[in-house]
């Protein structure tokens, strides 16, 4: 299908029940948006829907509005649990986009009487048990604390008609098909399934096409592209300025009157986390979310960053799909992502729902392959721009260099105190040898007492004298054991035993 939806489409038009559009209306929305002008109608007719928009366009609503109408006639008032099981599974890839999900579903579905809950990884099991055994007809899930629940036979997906794949390109990746795998097994043959995500590379296609069963292809935007609301600029930084290039970009946002908040993505967890500290010390207000923060953790700092007392929110990844923040300004890519598909998704937490944002990148020398893999997938060249008023070099005069270099460049022509050299010609002694300075500013070390003599000792004194040693042409023939006892030990010569404090060794 193409993108031939009209644009002032609105919820009306899909014989959407009234519960669910006084839900709307309260979040606000009154038309739709091409990928829900177009998949709404797909999925409340039971097919399976492969779907594709550039993110922040409103995927989530696309297919969890039409999926609480097609329950609507199974809702219950009951409180038995057992008219209440799970009929739609929604699979999502982290956690944070689990919840937002859930979010979402909540939201549409509180004036009806479907239950919904979410459960991922990284908090107390016990709470999801709980709600699971309640009863719930829509289930947000991570495959990996969904097979959890599987196994501790809290949850029975026996009665799921429709599965949801968000991002599904993923939750396809060799790294979740196992565990998928696993979950389709348990799940009904006969069922509806829907594929959505902002990416879908050919092989993607294929796999995605096991899945499926004569499914509806829905794609509103020419695939794997950026929204056209985001401007976006690539800026060709040393590696080692690149921390400085952030804080010069962020303090430059800040005198230009633009909004402070953004969000940075790096490739590493140990960068991300060094990364936030430097904001830190130039006294921008940042926090770091990766895969090491405990969920409590990560959970809080995004609660932190959308109520605003947060400007830098330095993430990798596990932030760069599903976050949906409103009016988020900017997007700055510290590292170049490995894979092209995540620079789609990173720059789409910006320039959501018909805002304009703006997503800037650094690039080193030694990443423009993966800027030319990005270029490649989005069909375009990336603008390049400079970075005014920033030095590109970095000034070492009286300072450590960020790759560790220890040498000293004032102009003064002092020597480096890490050798402990002369300094200045002056006769100045270094300060980390500890010696004291010409000029007093230094310190005296204190001289530690010296030891008193020990007087030599005559068995360590004497020279080495060599003893001539028996040799062994012909052994001497022993004497009788009696004389042996009564023989006597001629003054000076005693047994070796005897000096080693034990007795001679008989024969």
């Amino acid at each position: 299908m193409t993108d031939t939806a009209q644009a002032d489409t609105t919820f009306d038009s899909f014989g959407l029940h009234a519960d669910i559009l006084r839900a709307i209306t309260e979040q606000g929305y009154r038309v739709a948006t091409p990928i829900q002008a177009q998949a709404i109608p797909v999925v409340m007719q039971g097919r399976d829907v492969m779907g594709a928009a550039q993110t922040g366009t409103g995927k989530t609503a696309g297919f969890s509005l039409p999926i609480i109408q097609r329950l609507l006639p199974f809702a219950s008032t009951s409180t038995s649990p057992a008219r209440h099981p799970v009929r739609a599974l929604m699979l999502t890839p982290t956690r944070e986009l689990a919840d937002q999900v859930y979010d979402n579903v909540a939201k549409y579905a509180k004036h009806t009487a479907l239950r919904s809950t979410v459960v991922f990884g990284g908090v107390d099991m016990n709470p999801q048990t709980a709600e699971l055994r309640r009863g719930v007809e829509i289930l947000v899930a991570t495959p990996g604390r969904l097979l959890d629940h599987v196994q501790q036979k809290t949850v029975n997906l026996s009665q799921v008609q429709m599965l949801v794949l968000d991002e599904a390109d993923r939750m396809l990746d060799m790294g979740f098909l196992p565990d998928l795998q696993r979950i389709l097994n348990l799940l009904p043959a006969q069922r509806q399934t829907l594929l959505f995500s902002a990416t879908f590379s050919g092989d993607i296609k294929k796999l995605a096409a096991s899945y499926l069963r004569d499914p509806v292809t829905i794609e509103v935007a020419r695939s794997n592209s950026a929204s056209s609301n985001v401007t976006q600029q690539v800026f060709m930084v040393p590696e080692a300025r690149k921390q400085a290039a952030v804080v010069h970009l962020l303090k430059q946002r800040a005198e230009q009157g633009l909004p402070k908040q953004c969000i940075v993505f790096t490739n590493s967890k140990l960068g991300c986390s060094r990364l936030a500290r430097q904001l830190e010390r130039e006294g921008i207000n940042a926090s770091a979310i990766h895969g090491d923060k405990t969920q409590s953790e990560r959970m809080q700092t995004l609660e932190g960053f959308k109520q605003g007392t947060i400007d830098a929110l330095v993430a990798t990844d596990v932030a760069a799909r599903g976050l949906d923040i409103a009016d988020m300004p900017c997007v700055i890519n510290f590292d170049l992502p490995y894979n092209a598909e995540d620079y789609v998704h990173r720059i789409g937490r910006t320039g959501r729902a018909g805002a304009t944002g703006d997503a800037m990148s650094l690039c080193a020398p030694g990443d423009e392959r993966l800027l030319a893999d990005i270029e490649k997938l989005l069909k375009r060249a990336v603008p390049r721009a400079e970075l005014q008023g920033f030095a590109m070099e970095e000034d070492r005069r009286g300072e450590r260099s960020e790759r560790g270099d220890h040498y000293q460049r004032a102009d003064r022509g002092e020597r480096s105190e890490r050798y402990g050299r002369d300094r200045g010609g002056r006769g100045e002694r270094s300060e980390r040898r500890g010696d004291g300075r010409a000029d007093g500013h230094g310190y005296e070390p204190r001289r530690l007492p010296s030891a008193p003599r020990v007087p030599d000792d005559p068995i360590f004194s004497r020279p080495y004298e060599e003893v001539a040693r028996p040799t062994a042409t012909k052994a001497m023939p022993e004497a009788p054991a009696a004389e042996r006892s009564r023989a006597p030990v001629k003054p000076g010569k005693r047994p070796v035993a005897a000096l080693l404090g034990g007795l001679a060794r008989k024969a």
